[in-house]
């Protein structure tokens, strides 16, 4: 692959963690700001785990994005290795977990019709799609290793 093609998959995949790091500061400005011009917490928040426990896994996965993105623009590093296992293994769940946040959003609007169409509970939803995207671009960039060389890491 080269480095410019390296460089796409680490804009997409920045842009996506951006989207995603909006999301982490939308939601801590109204739980610890209480700030008035964003949504209440009732619609950013579904309350599967706590909040204490929420932010800093939220917090975990923006730092590992952000270690993926910046291997990815510098063209090494332990994230830029491509390996077609891992790309096959991402897109896979990236898929299930997508389809699995569109029957959530389904169920969530046959169930509470008054949320249809953005109502409370479907930012977490939106951004699980988010989430998705990231993790199917990523299984993308792994996966083309299969298209090296067969002396390329395909385990």
């Amino acid at each position: 692959m080269t480095r410019a093609e390296t460089r796409r998959y680490a804009l997409v995949l920045s842009v996506l963690a951006f989207l995603f790091l909006l999301r982490v500061l939308g939601q801590a400005l109204v739980a610890f700001f209480d700030v008035r011009w964003l949504p209440a917490m009732a619609e950013w928040y579904s309350g599967l785990l706590p909040y204490r426990l929420l932010l800093p896994a939220q917090l975990a996965i923006l730092l590992i994005q952000a270690a993926i993105s910046m291997d990815l623009f510098r063209g090494r590093g332990p994230m830029a290795v491509q390996r077609a296992r891992i790309g096959r293994a991402l897109r896979w769940f990236s898929v299930v977990y997508f389809a699995a946040m569109v029957l959530r959003y389904a169920l969530t609007m046959a169930w509470y019709p008054e949320r249809r169409w953005l109502g409370t509970g479907t930012i977490p939803i939106v951004f699980h799609w988010v989430l998705a995207a990231y993790l199917y671009v990523l299984g993308n960039y792994h996966g083309r290793a299969d298209a090296m060389s067969p002396n390329r890491d395909r385990a």
